[in-house]
């Protein structure tokens, strides 16, 4: 017998695929695309969520206001701000009011501007503030505030003579 050469196979060597195909890319992009539509709308509406909270943080207050003064049988004041960022500094009167007030019974605009009408249909000028009281009786000093963000409108009234508070969104 004759020995026979061993013939050695030559094997192609295959290079690792680097990169993604086209099916994988398509299918990234797709669950990309379906997060942006469930994102991009929470996104918008978060200015509307922080001015509805805003302004039910000044009805709370308010009507807190207007339960301590019938608690307690003494006036109970809130007190209303500007936003600072609107103005270059607050005026030191109401600073002043600030410390003396306390956290509890007054509020801060964020972001939103508020006017204030008062019984007798005038608005004064808020930089200062604004202070709402309300008496052990039921009654109050009244008026509407007017909380304003981009298009949309809020107005709170308080009836002068019982002291109720009420909210009414304005759309445009």
């Amino acid at each position: 017998m004759t020995p026979t050469l061993a013939t050695s196979q030559t094997s192609v060597r295959r290079r690792p695929v680097a990169g993604f195909t086209l099916l994988e890319l398509i299918i990234v992009l797709a669950i990309l695309a379906m997060g942006s539509v469930l994102l991009i709308p929470s996104i918008g509406n978060m200015s509307a969520r922080t001015f509805s909270a805003q302004v039910r943080e000044v009805g709370a207050l308010l009507n807190y206001a207007r339960r301590t003064a019938v608690v307690t049988g003494q006036a109970a004041s809130a007190q209303l701000f500007p936003d600072p960022a609107a103005d270059a500094a607050p005026a030191p009167a109401a600073q002043t009011a600030r410390s003396e007030l306390g956290r509890a019974q007054s509020w801060q605009a964020r972001g939103i501007e508020f006017a204030y009408e008062d019984s007798t249909q005038q608005r004064p000028d808020v930089e200062d503030g604004v202070t709402i009281t309300f008496f052990p009786e039921g009654g109050s000093t009244g008026g509407s505030v007017i909380l304003t963000l981009d298009r949309r409108e809020a107005v709170i009234s308080i009836d002068p003579f019982s002291g109720k508070v009420r909210t009414e969104f304005r759309d445009d």
